[in-house]
């Protein structure tokens, strides 16, 4: 296996792990996960601190979330499509919280943060993939597909943080209702 496929491949079998362990997960662990020799961690890392914070990026990076976004059937009606984003966005969301709690932190980790470039780059993406499924009924709606956008991902945000909610998180049905009641246009309420 070539090594940027090792290297993907140990990174993947990390992600469940930090959840669970957080930054006290064992290469051993990591290697069994894998289904791999211990050894054949560093042979693609220098460390397993460069692992976990490799696995941290990737566990932040948009390209594996367009990619699901791209399963949404573009057929559905408007309010079944962005029930279909908001399940999508909130597992998301609520993967990354505990990633965060399970590490320790308050919020994206530093090396996150450090990139804003690219951190203002995946949200785009994002963004840009979520508008594009809305684009199609932007007739029914009294904003334009992309503040339709934004208000969904801060609802969805908002209602799948424990924190935010004291512990009872929002249904993707009842975030989509509620951006829809107040975007929606008259004619697009009846649809």
């Amino acid at each position: 296996m070539p090594a940027s496929e090792r290297r993907l491949a140990l990174i993947e079998a990390t992600l469940p792990l930090l959840h669970q362990h957080g930054r006290n997960v064992t290469t051993r662990q990591i290697a069994d996960a894998a289904g791999v020799a211990e050894g054949t961690i560093f042979r693609v890392f220098n460390s397993k601190d460069e692992l976990v914070d490799e696995a941290v990026i990737h566990a932040f990076r948009s390209g594996t979330f367009v990619d699901q976004l791209a399963g949404v059937d573009t057929t559905l009606p408007l309010r079944d499509r962005l029930v279909e984003i908001a399940a999508l966005m909130q597992e998301r969301f609520i993967s990354s919280f505990g990633l965060i709690r399970a590490l320790g932190m308050m919020g994206p980790p530093d090396i996150v943060k450090a990139d804003a470039d690219r951190r203002r780059d995946w949200r785009r993406h994002v963004a840009h993939a979520i508008t594009a499924l809305i684009e199609p009924d932007a007739d029914l709606l009294r904003v334009p597909p992309d503040e339709v956008t934004r208000a969904l991902r801060l609802l969805v945000f908002a209602g799948s943080h424990a924190e935010i909610t004291d512990g009872e998180l929002m249904t993707p049905e009842e975030i989509v209702d509620t951006v829809l009641l107040g975007l929606m246009t008259e004619r697009g309420r009846e649809y």
